[in-house]
């Protein structure tokens, strides 16, 4: 989960810090106060772009820097994405930290050690989930709902089988397009990918010993630091340990003398001496060795990036692509010295023709599967988020074979009962796409957790019992997962683990904004001002305090707690 954040230079956000809890974390505020800058420093921890103009004026550098706790269940695909990028692992806590310059450039870094925004989204995308107050209208993009429904199938191995026996089916094609006489184009292209791998000069487990090495000049100075540190205590600082064992053993040479029992400690001192000795020897030697190489970094950089290239062509890891350069050199030897190469193609085509319909059938009925479930799942939802005569209807049809099987997927809206479904980018208002994304949210969190939820004023377009309803699903979601969310509603806002007022004013002719953890009367105060407006009222006042004691006494809290008096 998000821990802590601190934004610094980023527009009106001079200097903020936040402290974020588990369970429900709220953000409010008047509009315009700068709750939704905050959202968008959060996207730029997940790898989203910078804008030029994020530095305040007056500045050149803008920061957003941030502590994310692990959860157990997602540390060891997070431990998996930092040695994928060659990252410092620090178990269980990931830090990370963005700088962006004035015209868009920015520099990242993540546990200290310096990286891509392109690695820093791989790594993001564990971390948060953001749900902003437009994002909503990509539900429409019929593009977007096979995957969807393949997130909730949760299959993600029937997808892959797919893909490789289309992968199989169409290579096998391309190969028999080119007939007997075009064989020499595809021996060409074959040479060509040889050429490519070859010239790599792979070596087994090279991208390992990469990544270490990468870590270990990423952290060069550290390491120098601790050398020094190291020759200090063992050798050359003042009350060194060889000085107080050359004490130690002078101290009982004399005491031998007097009673030769302490003999054996006196010899057992002296060779300590020459076990510390030697080892502030290695120390200084591995310390003279440590150097820093420029360039060195970038070249390894290259290095990964080349090898990554031909890992995403040929395969998962280097060993693949060496084994698939053994494939072929094999295929090319075949295509060289075989002259009923044709007939062994139509072969393996209707094999690769039958294994690859087969894998769509069963991704078909995975699919179909998933499909009820989603429709079942959000339509319950739905109707609790006010929409209790809309339901969701996903049609699977029939389309032609392709690496995604043989499905068109797109969701359907039935608004009212007795009407036939009709695709969502025809019959949904902004409020309706609000919740039917809201119940997809509350469905697709089990398929793919994230360590924490943000939610963007995706509350928009709705209120009264609706709005208590939509809180209580956000809720939810905050039981499991940690969720920051924006809102405007009181509903929501008065189910929070922690309440956050966003507000600026001008000081010495410079906007500022400010992030407070509210105390128990304050939030009631919020609260009522959310209801009220400007001038709180007594009325007002009571009616927070209301809602206050409701949602405590509710079922479902993530974690209660005792807001600050």
């Amino acid at each position: 989960m998000l821990r802590h954040l601190r934004v610094t230079n980023f527009a009106i956000l001079s200097d903020v810090a936040i402290d974020l809890g588990p369970g429900l974390n709220v953000l409010t505020g008047e509009t315009g106060a700068g709750k939704s800058l905050i959202v968008d420093a959060v996207n730029l921890l997940r790898g989203g772009r910078a804008s030029a103009d994020i530095p305040r004026a007056g500045t050149d550098e803008a920061v957003v820097e941030a502590s994310f706790e692990v959860p157990g269940d997602l540390r060891e695909r997070v431990r998996a994405r930092l040695a994928e990028a060659g990252l410092p692992d620090e178990d269980e806590v990931v830090v990370v930290r963005r700088l962006i310059h004035r015209g868009g450039r920015s520099r990242v870094y993540v546990n200290g050690a310096l990286t891509t925004a392109g690695r820093l989204a791989e790594i993001g995308e564990l971390l948060v989930d953001l749900s902003g107050q437009h994002q909503h209208q990509g539900l429409v993009d019929a593009q977007r709902h096979r995957e969807i429904l393949d997130e909730v199938a949760a299959r993600p191995e029937a997808v892959a089988a797919m893909a490789a026996a289309w992968r199989e089916l169409e290579g096998i094609e391309a190969e028999l397009a080119g007939g007997g006489a075009d064989s020499a184009e595809r021996a060409e292209f074959l040479r060509f990918q040889l050429e490519e791998i070859d010239s790599a000069g792979l070596t087994a487990g090279e991208d390992e010993a990469l990544a270490r090495e990468r870590i270990r000049l990423a952290s060069l100075e550290r390491l120098e630091s601790g050398v020094r540190a190291a020759r200090e205590y063992l050798y050359d600082g003042d009350d060194s340990a060889v000085e107080r064992l050359d004490a130690a053993g002078r101290e009982l040479d004399r005491l031998v003398a007097i009673d030769d029992r302490l003999g054996d400690a006196a010899r057992a001192v002296g060779e300590a001496r020459v076990l510390v000795e030697d080892a502030a020897a290695r120390v200084r030697a591995y310390g003279d060795r440590l150097e820093n190489e420029p360039g060195r970094l970038e070249e390894i950089d290259d290095r990964l990036a080349l090898l990554a290239r031909l890992k995403r062509k040929h395969g998962r890891t280097v060993e693949d692509v060496i084994a698939r350069a053994a494939a072929l050199r094999r295929e090319l030897d075949a295509i060289e010295g075989a002259a009923d190469r044709r007939a062994e193609l139509e072969a393996a085509r209707q094999r690769a023709a039958r294994a690859a319909a087969a894998r769509a059938a069963e991704l078909t009925h995975v699919r179909r599967t998933a499909a009820a479930e989603l429709a079942r799942e959000v339509g319950a939802a739905l109707a609790e988020l006010g929409m209790g005569a809309a339901t969701l209807a996903v049609a699977v049809e029939p389309r032609e074979l392709g690496p995604t099987g043989a499905d068109r997927v797109e969701l359907m809206l039935c608004a009212n009962r007795g009407e036939e479904p009709k695709p969502l980018s025809k019959v949904a208002s902004g409020g309706e796409l609000s919740r039917i994304m809201l119940a997809l949210k509350l469905v697709l969190r089990r398929a793919d957790p994230v360590a924490t939820y943000v939610f963007d004023e995706v509350d928009a377009g709705i209120g009264g019992g609706t709005a208590e309803v939509v809180g209580q699903k956000i809720r939810a979601v905050a039981a499991h997962r940690q969720v920051l969310c924006v809102t405007h509603l009181p509903q929501i806002a008065a189910l929070a683990d922690r309440h956050f007022r966003v507000s600026k004013a001008e000081l010495e002719g410079r906007t500022e904004t400010a992030v407070v953890l509210l105390s128990a009367t304050a939030r009631r105060d919020e609260l009522a001002r959310m209801l009220g407006g400007l001038t709180i009222t007594a009325e007002a006042r009571a009616h927070a305090e209301s809602m206050l004691v409701a949602a405590a006494g509710k079922p479902g809290r993530a974690r209660p707690r005792a807001q600050p008096r």
